[in-house]
């Protein structure tokens, strides 16, 4: 079981962020992932509003982190509040440790909080079973959708796919394709096995809607953020922290590692 008071976390303004935090970031980031040079990780870096970095205790070392903008958009002539999370990750050592997923909870409750009159949605692009895994086991209204459920929050993908990333995104397959820029996954870090597609519907769900994710393809998916899902997420906590023994496992296999641009 993963210790996670060996770590700890920070949220900063992306304009805090030191020289010398983004270099540990992209050293862990390059383990993991090909077709990404400093530049461009940079580039995109600056992009963002916001970013999630988590720490060793002990030796102060960046081992994980996950950037995140804040943005209105407006969808059905409607504003709305959107938290698009990018480049997400953990070293191997710490997928079971909850402390990164649950700092980003407590960002998006934030937002939230400063945005009661408005619908406030999760927005994310999957390379990976992974990521998709964290949208369907924590939220109760999100797409795309195994049952076919919440098909309106498909208008919410097609108008943040077309604001941030103009020309990349397929109506037909509901895909995008960065092409030469794509950047995927090494393969000992997110294959998918015949057992898994049978163990979980979900895994074969997110394979038959982003076939080609080996390559870099992304899927875009969105959660709603309503009161009900924090609700939600706070029995959860709760729970957790009654039963920490036996929910590690599971929580090690549902999150793991993943970046979404």
């Amino acid at each position: 079981m993963t210790n996670s008071k060996k770590l700890y976390t920070r949220l900063q303004p992306i304009n805090r962020v030191s020289v010398v935090d983004i270099q540990q970031m992209y050293d862990v980031f390059r383990r993991y992932y090909d077709l990404r040079d400093l530049d461009t990780f940079v580039r995109d870096l600056s992009k963002k509003t916001a970013i999630v970095i988590v720490r060793e205790r002990e030796s102060n070392r960046v081992v994980g982190f996950s950037t995140l903008l804040a943005m209105d958009i407006k969808v059905g002539g409607k504003t709305a509040r959107g938290v698009f999370s990018g480049d997400t990750i953990m070293e191997k050592e710490y997928w079971g440790s909850k402390a990164l997923n649950n700092r980003i909870a407590q960002y998006m409750f934030a937002e939230k909080l400063r945005n009661l009159g408005k619908p406030v949605y999760w927005m994310l692009i999957s390379k990976g079973y992974k990521t998709f895994l964290l949208l369907t086991n924590n939220f109760m209204a999100y797409y795309p959708n195994r049952e076919n459920r919440h098909p309106h929050l498909k208008k919410v993908v097609e108008h943040y796919c077309d604001r941030l990333f103009p020309g990349c995104y397929d109506e037909k397959t509901g895909v995008l394709d960065f092409g030469d820029r794509s950047m995927f996954l090494k393969g000992e870090v997110a294959g998918i096995t015949e057992e898994m597609r049978e163990a979980q519907p979900n895994i074969a769900f997110f394979e038959e809607r982003n076939p080609e994710w080996a390559r870099g393809t992304e899927l875009p998916c969105v959660g709603v953020l309503d009161m009900p899902n924090f609700l939600r997420f706070a029995m959860r906590a709760m729970k957790g922290k009654k039963s920490r023994k036996s929910t590690a496992a599971a929580f090690a296999q549902r999150a793991g590692v993943e970046s979404t641009s």
